[in-house]
């Protein structure tokens, strides 16, 4: 964008206090930032310091653009009753950085004529300075009107990210891919090294990274194409070994009890992927649904895929 703007930022977490150090980093103003906590105080003066801590009422008023940086709960609640105080005004560019919304949750501020904005780096922030080296090449999920699009594509590039358009319809299985894929991978190695230090192996984190990096950077360039393990093998006496294994820990360490269901139920996903892609055959698919505790599937079910 060749224009510099006057950006508040509502408000002052990680997340909105790293966009607005690399906003402020390629010539924008931050007016003001809502600072809620001593935690939030702490994090503004040293992210953004010289920038003043303001009230919503402050920051709307002082600011030709908007970030919205909060809880997707929150986000609602804020827009509603800032429209109700009548603060939107026309013109003013709002945008917010929340995975789960597009452009639909931002209604009451276009409602005033507020051009609207829906921007999410698909990364996690620290709340410190390396966040603002991250965004370089941090896909960003650009949601918007036709008209207003090369607006949010144009802030994205200035940060440096890649601009990815995404409907305002796939919002949600947008955001449940990454929470799902990165959430969720941190309880997956979370709990391989619980199971390394009950075993005795002393810092599970350095001796699983090599396998893990190597697992990871395969499916993300490979897909599924290189899976291996006694899944793929059809190698039930392993898989039973294992369950033998973990339900012994979580019998005798109640803090494990989450780690069968996890097991049971990824390779339980591991076999019907193996099965539809052709790996296992339908013997050795249903000899692992027997062992894992699931129900067969039938002829007309698989037909269906």
């Amino acid at each position: 964008m060749s224009s510099r703007l006057q950006i508040g930022i509502i408000s002052a977490g990680k997340v909105g206090c790293s966009l607005g150090s690399a906003l402020r980093a390629i010539g924008h103003e931050i007016t003001g930032a809502y600072a809620r906590s001593p935690e939030s105080c702490e994090r503004l003066d040293a992210m953004l310091p010289g920038v003043p801590s303001m009230g919503l009422e402050e920051i709307i008023k002082a600011s030709q653009c908007v970030l919205l940086a909060l809880p997707d709960d929150e986000l609602p609640g804020i827009l509603s009753g800032v429209a109700e105080l009548g603060l939107w005004r026309p013109g003013q560019l709002v945008f917010h950085v929340a995975g789960r919304f597009g452009t639909r949750v931002l209604e009451p501020a276009a409602r005033a004529g507020a051009l609207t904005l829906a921007l999410h780096p698909a990364m996690t922030f620290t709340g410190t300075s390396l966040d603002v080296a991250r965004l370089v090449g941090c896909p960003f999920a650009v949601t918007a009107s036709p008209l207003l699009a090369p607006i949010g594509q144009a802030l994205v590039t200035e940060l440096g990210g890649v601009p990815v358009r995404v409907e305002e319809e796939n919002r949600a299985l947008y955001h449940a891919s990454l929470a799902h894929g990165a959430n969720h991978l941190v309880v997956l190695v979370a709990q391989a090294q619980r199971m390394l230090e009950a075993a005795g192996v002393e810092n599970p984190g350095m001796y699983v990274r090599p396998l893990f990096e190597a697992a990871l950077e395969g499916a993300l360039s490979s897909g599924e194409a290189l899976a291996t393990g006694p899944v793929m093998r059809a190698d039930t006496g392993t898989v039973a070994e294992h369950l033998a294994a973990i339900d012994a820990l979580a019998a005798t360490d109640p803090s494990a009890r989450d780690i069968p269901p996890t097991y049971r139920q990824l390779a339980q996903a591991a076999t019907e992927r193996a099965h539809v892609r052709r790996v296992l055959n339908d013997v050795q698919a249903d000899e692992l649904r027997t062992l894992l505790g699931c129900t067969a599937r039938t002829e007309s079910e698989e037909g269906e895929e």
